[in-house]
């Protein structure tokens, strides 16, 4: 199937097609990359993440595309700096519907401070990229071990 044909689905009526109902997402889909932390973590989790957007439905060239792989950034950059004894972080990218959800974890227990006045510059810009696609910050402690995770959520742009 294209890409095209993936992401519509057609409504059959008596007689054939009738209307283009609009796009149709792939069912949940979940990837998750564990990148050691050091110097070349920030390029291979872009890369770990840039890889799936085909099977995503996103377009590699797009500006959400651009946004997405900035977030990624941002949040390894902020492992690398505060959470340095993390020998790994897990970066993963999980899309169900319409919605793609960028994680990263790494080992250290504290929380970001994820009000206006505790962020500091990147995590705003990384808050302000979510809220342009309807989306979201949070953090929460991790499930499986001592550490946190700090998602994303964005709404897909048709």
């Amino acid at each position: 199937m294209t890409g095209d044909a993936r992401r519509f689905r057609t409504r059959w009526h008596r007689g054939g097609p009738a209307t283009v109902v609009g796009p149709v997402r792939a069912p949940l889909r979940r990837h998750v990359t564990s990148v050691r932390v050091g110097p070349d973590a920030v390029r291979e989790a872009r890369e770990a993440v840039a890889v799936q957007f085909g099977e995503a439905g996103v377009d590699a060239g797009s500006a959400f595309a651009d946004g997405v792989l900035l977030v990624v950034s941002e949040l390894v950059a902020n492992v690398l700096r505060h959470a340095p004894h993390s020998p790994l972080t897990e970066v993963g990218m999980t899309v169900a519907g319409d919605q793609l959800v960028v994680s990263v974890a790494d080992s250290e227990p504290r929380l970001p401070d994820l009000t206006l006045e505790g962020m500091g510059a990147g995590l705003r810009m990384v808050a302000e990229l979510a809220a342009d696609y309807d989306g979201e910050l949070s953090a929460e402690p991790a499930v499986d071990h001592t550490g946190k995770v700090v998602r994303v959520r964005f709404e897909i742009p048709l």
